[in-house]
């Protein structure tokens, strides 16, 4: 009985310390580490957050897709002892053991894997999730990316915290140097207006200032949303006021039923839509709302399938993590799409695939 005692009272203060519900960080969020502990060193978040960590993290939990898939990237695998149910790439990032949700992840799990650090999102992790952690004594690092250039800087960021500042130079470098690439392919081509299609019961899109809008603008596409709000709902009328060019949708690993573009045209209301009936729509990886490395290729993606013709001298890029690439044109030949229309994805609030 007097062993359960500690157990009891930690279960109890985390349950505590959960109630208080949302609020804002302390800006000084950690709680200072026993003298007796090894050298640590206090670090800035992208949250703000003065963080006190190891000085070199070697047991990292990732509580986001994102953060695994830059974690992969900078060749860090290794180290990562856990991740969510929903770090599905690369593959290899399914073997890990997982800690439950993003925005419900399981503390117990977490504690037992007693890592160094956690990694989260600004935008797709709970502050409470945050707070639970710091109640436990585990040292947790935010990340915030709100557009594609913050997505490498981010990378160069956690290279720099990690000890690898080489391998974020190297990674951020490669990828500057494809954006560029493609900036001066998309160099006076017209942007296409388009509609990110989140999911469409209820029809929802992305809002102007997200890293996914920004990700369009980079692929040579203009959202028709003009909205400040991260993941608006729309009406079909308004989209019918506003006549995007193209549908854009994001393939989704975690669809348990799939549709295609035929079974969206015949929908009531769909077909008043020039491009529904000119079958202009365009699939992309679920890396586009993934704020990782791996969105430079989706935005290669999507460039290919708007403007073909900047790019009639060379191949469309082959992206492993995409199911399909289908081609957008109004000729009617365009593949069927596959969308990201999914129960499990909309009951996670869209946090599972950041």
């Amino acid at each position: 009985m007097q062993q359960a005692r500690p157990k009891f009272a930690r279960h109890a203060k985390l349950l505590m310390f959960l109630a208080l519900g949302w609020a804002v960080l302390p800006l000084h969020a950690q709680s200072p580490a026993p003298s007796a502990q090894p050298a640590r060193r206090e670090v800035v978040d992208e949250f703000g957050r003065t963080v006190r960590m190891p000085q070199l993290p070697l047991r990292i939990v990732s509580l986001a897709p994102s953060l695994t898939e830059t974690l992969y990237a900078l060749g860090l695998q290794d180290r990562l002892v856990g991740d969510t149910d929903y770090c599905d790439y690369p593959a290899d990032a399914q073997k890990k053991t997982k800690v439950g949700g993003v925005i419900n992840p399981n503390f117990e799990e977490i504690a037992a894997l007693h890592p160094d650090l956690v990694l989260v999102t600004k935008e797709g992790n709970r502050a409470d999730t945050v707070r639970a952690l710091e109640t436990l004594g585990i040292p947790t690092y935010a990340t915030q990316a709100r557009n594609v250039y913050e997505v490498l800087a981010t990378t160069q960021k956690l290279a720099d915290l990690l000890g690898v500042p080489e391998a974020g130079s190297s990674v951020a470098a490669e990828l500057r140097a494809r954006l560029d690439a493609l900036h001066a392919k998309l160099e006076g081509v017209p942007p296409s207006r388009v509609l990110f299609i989140v999911w469409t019961e209820p029809l929802m899109s992305v809002g102007k200032d997200t890293f996914v809008a920004d990700a369009l603008r980079t692929a040579g596409a203009a959202s028709i949303v003009d909205s400040k709000q991260d993941w608006p709902q729309m009406s079909l009328e308004e989209v019918a006021r506003l006549q995007p060019e193209y549908l854009v949708f994001a393939a989704s690993h975690f669809e348990v039923g799939s549709r295609d573009f035929e079974a969206l045209a015949n929908r009531p209301g769909w077909r008043i839509l020039d491009a529904v009936r000119n079958r202009r729509f365009a699939v992309v990886s679920e890396a586009v709302i993934r704020p990782a490395p791996r969105i430079v290729s989706a935005i290669e993606e999507l460039a290919h399938q708007l403007h073909p013709a900047a790019f009639q001298e060379m191949p469309a890029p082959n992206n492993p993590g995409s199911p399909e690439q289908p081609q957008a044109n109004p000729s009617g030949k365009t593949p069927p799409a596959r969308m990201a229309l999914n129960t499990k994805f909309e009951t996670q609030e869209l946090a599972c695939v950041r």
